[in-house]
């Protein structure tokens, strides 16, 4: 007999989705269409796009399957970045911004490497301080984000989620 071939847990974050304007996606939705998919054990956390299942797929499978069905949903592409508990697991451990307020620091999730260059094109800088991750660029915005005029080109082909919400998807996602 053959064992079944081991689930990997995931943790899907969606860019540009949120609770308003033009990203709109009900979380009820997002679960629906990742069950609809085949996935398992679908659990959403707060109306911003992120998702964690366990699927028995490749990440780049779940990827392609979750960005295919957002666009047809929304009409128009929805990037999708997955990561494993595990890989969020080390970004907090690596976070150069562990001593500062969780809600002004965050991750900058890309699918490209992640290198000085990024740094090296941002615009508008302050107070802000950034930090190449593995998979992830840290920013901590000292005065917050609201205030900040930090331009980052390369956040256009990613999206950020704070340290306190990177926490909360990573014990979500150990939990499954």
């Amino acid at each position: 007999m053959n064992n079944p071939s081991p689930s990997n847990t995931y943790i899907a974050l969606l860019r540009a989705v949120n609770v308003g304007g033009t990203g709109k996606l009900p979380m009820k939705d997002l679960l629906s269409m990742c069950e609809a998919l085949g996935f398992q054990q679908v659990k959403t956390y707060i109306a911003s796009g992120n998702v964690i299942f366990t699927s028995k797929l490749s990440a780049k499978a779940c990827q392609d399957l979750l960005e295919k069905a957002l666009a047809d949903y929304a009409g128009k592409f929805v990037g999708v970045f997955i990561r494993t508990p595990q890989q969020l697991q080390k970004l907090l451990a690596d976070n150069p911004f562990a001593d500062k307020e969780g809600n002004r620091s965050v991750c900058l999730f890309l699918d490209e490497p992640i290198t000085t260059a990024i740094i090296d094109t941002v615009k508008n800088k302050r107070d802000e301080e950034l930090v190449c991750g593995d998979g992830a660029l840290y920013i901590y915005y000292g005065a917050g984000m609201a205030n900040s005029k930090l331009l980052i080109p390369a956040a256009k082909n990613g999206t950020a989620r704070n340290i306190n919400t990177v926490s909360k998807l990573c014990e979500l996602g150990l939990a499954l």
